[in-house]
């Protein structure tokens, strides 16, 4: 695997030190740390979704956070009697688990629901009315001098 190194970014740049950051721990190998399973999907121009498989996990032992630009979705399960027999096979996982996700500027969190053992959080984002963009009328120049000349002469 290739590495980068963002250090002139660093110092030609003032600003970007986010983007060099998410950058970078996007090149890092993953941990292995694959639990829960998950997938995200954008559901429109401005409109995403996060899927994650929690079987086993009830919307009380679910925790979602938003810390600025980070999403975190913790579950803790409470502990259970013990289950009657013995397992010959556990393929469930229904261990502790923290999720992170870097979310652009301006995506908040607006839903999010548990049906089927999937937990689907809706998100969007919601440029603000300066950042959007506007449409500049154009104007003839003739109609601005008649203006300028008529404030001199009533001056």
């Amino acid at each position: 695997m290739t590495t980068f190194d963002f250090s002139p970014l660093y110092r030609t740049s003032v600003g970007f030190d986010r983007l060099a950051s998410l950058l970078s721990t996007a090149t890092r190998q993953d941990q292995g740390n694959s639990y829960p399973p998950y997938n995200i999907r954008t559901l429109g121009e401005d409109k995403y979704q996060i899927t994650m498989a929690v079987a086993g996990f009830s919307e009380d032992e679910l925790n979602i956070t938003t810390e600025q630009t980070r999403l975190v979705v913790t579950g803790n399960r409470s502990n259970e009697a013990e289950e009657e027999g013995e397992f010959l096979h556990r393929g469930i996982a229904t261990r502790t688990f923290e999720r992170r996700f870097n979310l652009a500027d301006h995506v908040k969190v607006v839903a999010a629901n548990l049906k089927n053992g999937l937990l689907h959080i809706e998100l969007e984002r919601e440029l603000p009315e300066a950042m959007k963009p506007r449409k500049i009328e154009i104007g003839t120049s003739g109609a601005r001098l008649l203006d300028v000349e008529k404030a001199g002469k009533a001056a």
